[in-house]
């Protein structure tokens, strides 16, 4: 049996802590640290908890308690728990960004790797069964040798909207950088499939459209006050009511209010930030990026981010030497250049429930850190120390390269 302590019981803390009340008979959360009172007392009295505290540094001073520590709390504040936990020979299961700047990244690796733990970053994307077939698929050779890569993340507009327009990753000094708070998951992906490291980036990208130049006119700035609002593609009642009436009472609609009910959400519509005009917030990381990578033997990809999409799955594009693959995060298309054939292979679920977060990536990590720390053995990680921090130190490097200009290596 596996022991859990949630550190952070927010949305992925309590996902993750979902998991393990499903998988009673491998797992169990015994202790969770979290200063919101609700969020904490909600996950203690749905696991049983026995152990509850108001803060890591609280959980870091008892006995250890458990086997394995999850640092799930906000961008910014997993270098200082993840290390004192380290420290008191927990396991570490660390949610992506590791860290807001390329300095405490490498620290934080530096300290967990001394401190000899089983150590795993959230690149949840890596689990997924999708990405297992199409791994499979390049290190069979089905493609020959890899020349080039075209990857999309389509965020999606109610999805930008939602969390980098009015919500906690809306602002670089506050959360991160946009490549780091979200497309960190694509730039390790693509390092993990390739399966080369990643040498140079270039990039650009800006903030285009969430500003107040693009505020239609005679539009509020709360969108329950707005005379344009039933016209406007970011409408937040739209959203968030909308998703009530159909019983959705989780994500997105969980992070407004406590009270997810009709009275409770037009209420932090009234007052709260998911409530204002998209026009009219304090954001400043951008709606739109593309970065351009150099990998070891001269492999290049492109990669896309926009806001401006359908909420829908990564696209991605392999073009190698003996064929061409198409994946659109379900569905594989592999073009045989010698046979002319077209295959067609469905990711299926390899025993993972792809219900669950991030198309079974959150399952498949759970699964896969769970069986390491029961057997000791480490080659169940998929995202460990060495090729997280490259990812990580990428990602800085595109951020410089955007905001400089020119082409960083990495």
């Amino acid at each position: 049996m596996v022991r859990y302590a949630i550190v952070g019981a927010g949305q992925r803390g309590s996902g993750y802590a979902g998991w393990i009340g499903r998988h009673g008979d491998r797992a169990r959360v015994v202790a969770v640290a979290e200063p919101r009172a609700y969020q904490r007392e909600s996950l203690a009295r749905e696991h049983g908890v026995e152990h509850v505290f108001t803060s890591w540094q609280e959980l870091a001073a008892a006995p250890r308690l458990a086997d394995v520590a999850i640092v799930s709390t906000q961008d910014a504040e997993h270098v200082e728990p993840a290390i004192a936990l380290a420290r008191k020979g927990y396991h570490l299961l660390v949610e992506k960004p590791l860290a807001p700047s390329a300095e405490e990244c490498t620290a934080l690796v530096n300290a967990v790797t001394e401190a000899g733990v089983l150590f795993a970053v959230c690149h949840v994307m890596r689990y997924r069964p999708y990405t297992r077939l199409v791994k499979r698929l390049v290190d069979d050779g089905r493609l020959g040798e890899i020349v080039s890569v075209q990857h999309l993340e389509p965020v999606g507009h109610w999805h930008y909207a939602h969390s980098f327009v009015r919500g906690n990753w809306r602002r670089t000094d506050e959360a991160s950088f946009m490549l780091l708070a979200k497309s960190g998951h694509d730039i390790d992906w693509l390092r993990h499939v390739v399966g080369r490291p990643i040498q140079r980036v270039s990039s650009f990208g800006s903030l285009r459209h969430f500003r107040r130049e693009s505020q239609p006119a005679g539009a509020a700035d709360r969108c329950l006050d707005c005379a344009v609002e039933p016209t406007c593609p970011y409408s937040a009642p739209r959203l968030y009511l909308g998703m009530l009436s159909e019983g959705r009472k989780g994500w997105p609609v969980s992070v407004l209010t406590d009270d997810v009910t009709e009275n409770g959400v037009t209420e932090a519509l009234r007052t709260g930030p998911y409530g204002r005009c998209v026009y009219a917030c304090d954001n400043d990381v951008v709606d739109h990026q593309v970065v351009a990578l150099e990998f070891g033997g001269g492999v290049t990809a492109t990669f896309t981010m926009t806001a401006f999409t359908p909420h829908m799955d990564r696209q991605t594009r392999i073009f190698g030497t003996r064929g061409y693959l198409e994946g659109d995060g379900e569905t594989v298309r592999l073009h045989d250049f010698t046979s002319g054939a077209v295959e067609v292979l469905e990711a299926g679920s390899a025993g993972i429930d792809t219900e669950e977060g991030h198309g079974g990536g959150d399952a498949g990590l759970m699964d896969a850190f769970t069986r390491a720390v029961e057997t000791g053995e480490s080659g169940h990680i998929l995202s460990g120390a060495a090729e997280s921090l490259e990812s990580h130190l990428a990602v800085f490097a595109a951020e410089r390269a955007r905001l400089g200009g020119g082409v960083e290596v990495v």
